[in-house]
């Protein structure tokens, strides 16, 4: 159990400061996350891994040279926002582009592909590079949609030493996506990881069991099975990963026996006695082998098992020198560049000067309202949501919706106070909101809340079909980002029954107020019915089947969210704060 931490909202923040602070030799913290701390004296790829905390080195950890230039920091299993994303990228980006590359998950997709776009329309050359090696989490015929896993630490290795032989942008992406194609991992749990100030991990087992399939986000294994000996244990790995080798392969490997943050080192080393053998046995070379912490899961008990089968490009760039703070092989040449000053906060542009009408205002005053609701509501319900989360998932939607509507709430009263309409006052709250909160309920949230606020604009308090229309667009935003529809168990199988009993009753002439509330226990009775359906989005689909029975938490969350924030959403009454103009 996690027991070191001050309030544990602040634990990833916390962390990153106190890992720069004592490895200020090799990295700077910037917003966002962290870079090295020397600049390149001439333009290099910048290699940026990134994604939630809790995997330590993963990923700021391997910042360095002949690894990465910069890592992206999420909260504890959350994807970093896309402002992050974007404002490490800035940061380390030195004139020849920079790569994103990370484990495919449904939130680093979406945030970094955001990130990327904003980076292109400022002529910034921007790839990424996503990671798919873990076996138990999808068929060979559907590997694009596995997890990037303990992978993530060779594919960003290949990626790292590429680019610090001075290959240009295509060559770094196209030697990472091939490290990738050739990377196969299968993980197993002894026991859950526990949140900081968590009272109970995300998930047990039950006495001489293992969970086979595991995730780095502390979701349990796709299986549970007796637990084995380490003869046993070893066979198991080997098997199955062996049965994935890839078509051509070679007989040269890169082999990684990974602890998950609580098995000691001497525990690999008696699996690794039998791993070792059992690869050699099937004429494999074993080129320079890990055993460790390279990519981790908090104080999860457990072990992963990661192959690259390299080739003449691959294997120079496995065993290339690097130097990080965890991580060291060889000799680096002495650091070349520039040490780069610290950077202050970035105030971003002046105050903007708001324009509204005092209708608009006074309405904004009730957006508020509905926000200040949610965030009580949500505190409430927080670990509640957790323990929804983790029956298949990370069990960090909880405290996501926490951190994204406590920021929500700061931004939107900001922006009252100094004048902002109705639309600006959303505008910002769902800004905050994706800024803060990441991983996929944070940008969806986010881009919500923006779309609802710039269809109900600045100009006057929404009439009964502007407010219909804003829901819309909160829905049509969200389906367009994440690609779910109903039946995929995600909060769209709630927010459309929403969307589409609100439309149609105020079409059909019933009051603001009534045809919430209408549209308020539709979403809640699709919510509830969630619990019998399987994923077929997000971290739950691999853990599909141990969801069956427990409802989608997005779904519920959003149910809750809305059915609060009703009253204030349609009320006309709401009047100007003091001093608007």
């Amino acid at each position: 159990m996690t027991k070191i931490f001050n309030d544990p909202s602040e634990f990833a923040e916390e962390a990153l400061a106190g890992f720069c602070d004592v490895h200020s030799d090799l990295v700077r913290q910037v917003q966002g996350g962290a870079v090295r701390r020397y600049r390149p004296t001439q333009p290099k790829v910048a290699v940026l891994t990134g994604g939630g905390s809790g995997h330590y080195p993963a990923f700021a950890g391997l910042i360095g040279s002949g690894f990465a230039d910069g890592a992206v920091v999420g909260n504890i299993f959350t994807s970093p926002s896309a402002q992050q994303a974007y404002s490490v990228a800035k940061a380390a980006e030195s004139g020849a582009g920079v790569i994103f590359t990370y484990g495919n998950y449904a939130g680093d997709v979406m945030n970094f592909g955001m990130a990327s776009e904003r980076l292109a329309a400022e002529g910034i050359a921007v790839e990424n590079v996503l990671v798919t090696d873990d076996i138990a989490s999808a068929p060979p015929s559907e590997s694009a949609k596995r997890r990037g896993i303990a992978g993530d630490f060779t594919v960003f290795k290949v990626m790292g030493a590429a680019a610090e032989n001075g290959a240009d942008l295509a060559e770094v992406v196209r030697l990472g996506r091939k490290a990738n194609d050739l990377t196969r991992t299968i993980g197993s749990a002894f026991a859950g990881c526990t949140f900081p100030g968590a009272e109970a991990p995300l998930f047990t087992l039950p006495e001489g069991q293992m969970g086979l399939g595991l995730g780095i986000h502390g979701e349990p294994g796709l299986h549970d099975t007796d637990l084995p000996s380490a003869k046993d244990l070893g066979q198991e790995l080997v098997a199955r990963v062996l049965s994935e080798t890839p078509p051509n392969a070679g007989k040269r490997i890169a082999v990684i026996l990974n602890g998950l943050g609580s098995t000691k080192h001497e525990e690999l080393f008696v699996l690794w006695g039998t791993v070792a053998p059992l690869l050699r046995a099937a004429g494999y070379t074993l080129v320079m082998p890990e055993v460790g912490e390279l990519v981790t899961s908090l104080d999860m008990a457990g072990v992963s098992l990661t192959v690259t089968w390299l080739d003449e490009e691959l294997e120079p760039l496995w065993a290339a020198p690097a130097e990080t703070p965890a991580y060291r092989r060889g000799a680096v040449s002495a650091q070349a560049g520039t040490s780069a000053q610290e950077e202050a906060a970035d105030a971003g542009a002046a105050a903007e000067a708001f324009v509204a009408s005092d209708a608009s205002r006074g309405y904004a005053a009730a957006c508020v309202e509905a926000i200040g609701a949610a965030r009580a509501l949500l505190h409430g319900a927080e670990e509640q949501l957790g323990r929804m989360d983790a029956i298949a998932g990370d069990g960090d939607h909880g405290r996501g919706m926490v951190r994204g509507v406590d920021a929500a709430a700061a931004a939107a009263a900001d922006a009252l106070g100094r004048g902002a309409g109705a639309g600006d006052v959303l505008a910002a709250a769902g800004d905050a909101w994706a800024d803060k909160a990441g991983g996929t309920s944070g940008v969806l949230w986010g881009a919500g809340l923006r779309a609802f606020g710039e269809t109900v604009g600045n100009s006057s308090a929404p009439e009964t079909a502007v407010l219909a229309a804003g829901v819309t667009a909160f829905a049509d935003r969200i389906v367009q980002l994440g690609k779910a529809e109903i039946g995929d168990k995600t909060m769209v199988d709630a927010l459309l029954p929403f969307a589409s009993t609100f439309s149609r009753a105020v079409a059909d002439g019933t009051a603001p107020g009534l045809a919430w509330q209408d549209a308020a226990r539709d979403a809640a009775a699709a919510a509830e019915a969630t619990a019998d359906l399987l994923p077929l989005k997000g971290r739950a689909r691999p853990l599909a089947e141990k969801s069956l029975g427990t409802a989608d938490p997005g779904a519920t969350s959003l149910a809750m969210v809305f059915a609060v924030m009703g009253p204030h959403f349609t009320t006309t009454t709401s009047t100007a704060p003091a001093g608007a103009k």
